[in-house]
């Protein structure tokens, strides 16, 4: 059964990721955020909370992309230079399960990492007596979670080709520009260059608005989108995911190993 084969790949990842000492990031997303909330009322006594929780949101974010990118370039790159995927291939498993469940098991070590960080960042802002929109807070977490799952194909997509570096690098270009690409759109309408547009438009339609997945910022000042919002966006997170797969499952049935 495909189930089977694809649990089978996810659950190695998973092991694996964790066998790598991936959760070691917990201790250091721990520590930053001690040291952060001792120093953030020195810095700004009136805005104390919102600074607080803005930071811990935004540490989150940074943490789980740089993990995404990271690991996520190597998963596959790994594989073929142990030659360990001349072992796999031959097996009753196609690409695409092996492409999918790569995917679901760094996903579920962001949710586990993601999680652990949430908990530990709530734990401290009540330790400092610090109030928070929890309602805010947790939906801007899942749809944190949404963007590193989509990242995490990123990742996977530029390592079944390039090398890890190069991956790297092209995965953290994609998140930068992922961020700005509505800004690129508007700055394109205001050079009132037609060719220019026409690029900020292409550009627009090619690379991922991740901040359709990025509402830490709102959340924090209680301004949270509609709940038809909340589900299309989410639902493009998932589509614009199912097709960066579904390219690197292309790309990699072409490679010959």
């Amino acid at each position: 059964m495909s189930m089977r084969r694809i649990w089978a790949v996810t659950l190695n990842v998973f092991r694996e990721v964790i066998r790598d000492r991936i959760l070691y990031v917990i201790g250091f997303f721990a520590l930053v955020m001690v040291v952060a909330l001792r120093l953030l009322p020195d810095l700004a006594a009136a805005q104390e909370a919102k600074i607080s929780i803005d930071f811990g949101l935004a540490t989150i974010n940074i943490i789980g992309v740089l993990v995404a990118i990271f690991v996520g370039t190597s998963l596959v790159n790994k594989e073929i230079e142990k030659k360990t995927i001349l072992v796999l291939i031959p097996k009753p498993i196609s690409r695409w399960e092996f492409i999918l469940g790569k995917h679901l098991g760094l996903s579920g070590v962001m949710a586990v990492l993601i999680a652990s960080m949430t908990i530990i960042y709530l734990i401290l802002l009540n330790f400092y007596n610090i109030s928070y929109p929890l309602g805010n807070i947790l939906l801007a977490v899942g749809y944190l979670f949404f963007q590193v799952s989509l990242i995490v194909a990123v990742a996977i997509l530029f390592g079944v080709f390039t090398s890890p570096l190069l991956g790297i690098l092209l995965s953290v270009g994609i998140y930068l520009m992922g961020n700005y690409t509505r800004d690129l759109v508007e700055v394109g309408k205001l050079s009132q260059n037609p060719q220019l547009e026409s690029i900020a438009q292409a550009l627009y339609i090619i690379l991922p608005d991740l901040s359709r997945l990025d509402i830490k910022n709102t959340a924090v000042y209680g301004v949270l989108p509609s709940v038809g919002n909340i589900f299309t966006d989410g639902f493009y997170g998932l589509v614009y995911t199912l097709l960066l797969l579904a390219i690197a499952t292309l790309i990699f049935s072409r490679r010959q190993f």
